[in-house]
């Protein structure tokens, strides 16, 4: 399913931002709910049940439409490691700031991602970027450090907060490298739902060590924003992130998801009562920018 890299061709920058769209909706509008999803239950307990829904949700969509579930041996290595390192690390680390942080700066903090999958990919597999990947990836370092100014006195006040931040972006970076660099030649929604499941078999005996101890029956509230992340940001979002990948440059795919965090803060002052002022407004319009330079075809050779 590996594709060729997304500036060597026509369409594949449309559907990529087709793709985008998509994510940058359900995953930004996603965030607020973390909360919510959380004040009855465990951070282990949410994500146990949101994963392993997610994973089989997909696995039998994918058999209803004809898909072949079954994974070549040579790509399990691959998918574990990718697994654990992005949903695994992701999923838990997430939680927590979200639930430590106001929704909107932890999803600021979250998705620092594309910044370190630049620096990793660099340091690591020298992937140097282009002097256009390179000024896109500064524009939108500038959007994330404006979004987190006002921030600061809540990183400040909550540290534990910033640290699962950060463990969850440089998880996700780490992952999205080691898939990209493994070309699994796997359809997206059962690539999707076998990394759910592979990540959730340590989170499930997290939830069963660490989780809430007692059988009890959540609000329909908790039980309806539980059941929605599990159906919409998880199953459609990953779907759409690991199509993604599968388009484009590991740089350029990291630097994708930074609309992201945009849609969570103006989730997040329409559902929480967060901040959105001239700083945010800001951010968006240099995320744009980043994106678009990012995503541009290049000039095809004479």
């Amino acid at each position: 399913m590996m594709a060729p890299d997304a500036n060597t061709g026509r369409h594949l920058p449309r559907r990529a931002l087709i793709l985008l769209a998509i994510l940058t909706l359900v995953w930004g509008t996603n965030w607020p709910l973390f909360p919510i999803a959380m004040r009855e239950i465990s951070v282990w307990t949410f994500r146990a049940v949101s994963m392993v829904g997610a994973g089989c949700v997909l696995l039998v969509a994918s058999r209803l439409m004809g898909l072949t579930i079954t994974v070549p041996r040579r790509h399990w290595p691959t998918i574990g490691a990718a697994a654990c390192l992005y949903l695994l690390v992701w999923n838990v680390a997430s939680s927590y700031a979200a639930i430590q942080l106001p929704s909107g700066q932890a999803a600021v903090v979250g998705f620092t991602m594309p910044l370190w999958a630049a620096l990793i990919g660099w340091a690591v597999f020298g992937e140097r970027p282009t002097v256009r990947i390179a000024v896109a990836i500064g524009l939108g370092a500038v959007a994330v450090l404006l979004l987190m100014v006002p921030s600061f006195a809540a990183y400040g006040d909550a540290p534990s907060g910033l640290a699962w931040g950060l463990a969850a972006a440089i998880g996700w970076a780490a992952g999205t490298l080691v898939l990209k660099r493994g070309r699994v030649d796997v359809p997206a929604p059962v690539l999707t739902g076998w990394q759910m499941l592979v990540a959730a078999v340590p989170v499930v005996i997290g939830a069963a060590l660490a989780g809430d101890h007692r059988w009890f029956m959540p609000s329909t509230t908790t039980i309806a924003v539980v059941t929605w992340i599990t159906l919409v940001p998880m199953t459609i979002g990953n779907i759409c992130w690991f199509a993604i990948v599968d388009l484009l440059p590991s740089n350029i795919a990291g630097l994708s998801s930074i609309m992201v965090p945009i849609v969570a803060m103006v989730s997040g002052a329409i559902v929480l009562g967060e901040p959105l002022g001239p700083l945010q407004w800001l951010a968006m319009a240099l995320s744009t920018t980043a994106i678009t330079l990012a995503l541009r075809p290049r000039p095809r050779q004479a």
